[in-house]
């Protein structure tokens, strides 16, 4: 979900507290409180019969509204009532302090609560949490200057300190955030971008490949061709010792990600020929699983091949390729000859007595 779009979701609740700043400088304190609960009533009311919700939010405002208000006319003083601006937005610089810095982001789960059909992956709930600490020290320092204002400034100013500054302060970060965003989407816009999924391997999105890498750990599909002679011999490939994961080590003889947008039989088709030049073979899929390593999260889908006659290395992206024997790779397990995937699927292979 788009943070700004979970911030547009909290603000209705500030709304009676800006319509009473307003219609007190017009009317004056007792008809300006008529108005904003009044205000309040109707979102109640709008809110509960377009979303069919009951927004807890605006009823605390409201009620809060009330219960200052009418103190602040008992007894004939308009500090009590200056004072709530500051006391509404110490609760929500509260929330906006558990959320950012705290393991209980009570943003999130109110987001996921209002829109049921909406899920954070990793990388969101990360952006999330550093757009709330910026939130966090912006509306601190405003809550404070509200108090300041209550006491020792005039009540224009902290009319316009309660109210409209909000709205400036607010409307900043949100011309930040879209300038951050803009400049982030042209410095990705050359990328790959590969699909995101969940744990049955159902597209939910898609990400550049660089943030996949990173260490998100956002779950995203590859494909794996694994390529058997007819002595049950299997092909390996060597990795470059360039590569930033596994360099120097032997792998499967065809290993890459699936790009947004192409089918499993398009992805292993192109990183069959672009890895080992293999074409024109038949392959079957016997296993689609989740691999975790320290830097990714994959969803493999684990293909086999006895096609196996027409490879041959013609790019930089393998440094050689060469087939061995069972027992040639269970005399190296364990010691850093093979990646630790691989090494996982040839148990697998040797269990379902393909080699």
């Amino acid at each position: 979900m788009n943070r700004t779009h979970l911030l547009k979701k909290l603000l209705p609740g500030f709304i009676p507290l800006f319509v009473f700043i307003a219609a007190d400088e017009i009317w004056g304190t007792k008809i300006g409180l008529f108005v904003a609960i009044s205000v309040g009533v109707l979102e109640l009311l709008y809110i509960g019969f377009k979303e069919k919700r009951f927004d807890k939010f605006i009823l605390f405002d409201t009620l809060l509204l009330v219960v200052l208000g009418a103190v602040s006319i008992l007894l004939d003083n308009d500090i009590f009532f200056k004072l709530k601006p500051g006391l509404i937005e110490l609760i929500l610089v509260a929330v906006l302090a558990i959320s950012a810095f705290s393991k209980v982001n009570i943003i999130g789960l109110m987001g996921q609560r209002y829109l049921k059909d909406v899920s954070f992956n990793n990388v969101q709930m990360t952006q999330m949490r550093k757009s709330m600490k910026y939130l966090f020290f912006i509306f601190a320092g405003h809550t404070i200057l509200v108090f300041y204002a209550t006491f020792f400034m005039s009540k224009g100013a902290w009319a316009f300190i309660s109210g409209g500054l909000f709205y400036i302060l607010f409307g900043a970060y949100f011309l930040f955030e879209l300038y951050r965003q803009r400049k982030k989407q042209k410095e990705l816009a050359g990328e790959e971008w590969v699909p995101l999924v969940d744990e049955k391997g159902k597209v939910i999105g898609q990400a550049p490949r660089s943030e996949v890498h990173n260490g998100s750990k956002l779950l995203h599909p590859v494909v794996h061709l694994h390529v058997i002679n007819r002595n049950k011999a299997i092909l390996l490939q060597k990795r470059p010792i360039t590569k930033d994961i596994q360099p120097g080590r032997w792998d499967t003889a065809v290993g890459g990600h699936i790009s947004a947008g192409e089918t499993l039989e398009q992805a292993l088709k192109k990183e069959a020929f672009e890895e080992i030049g293999l074409e024109n073979f038949s392959a079957k899929l016997h296993k689609a699983y989740k691999w975790e390593s320290d830097v990714e999260m994959e969803f493999i889908y684990m293909f086999i091949t006895f096609d196996y006659k027409n490879y041959r290395v013609h790019s930089d992206e393998v440094e050689e390729a060469r087939f061995w024997t069972r027992k040639q790779i269970e005399n190296s397990l364990g010691e850093g000859v093979f990646t630790p995937n691989f090494e996982s699927e040839f148990l697998l292979l040797r269990r379902m007595k393909l080699l």
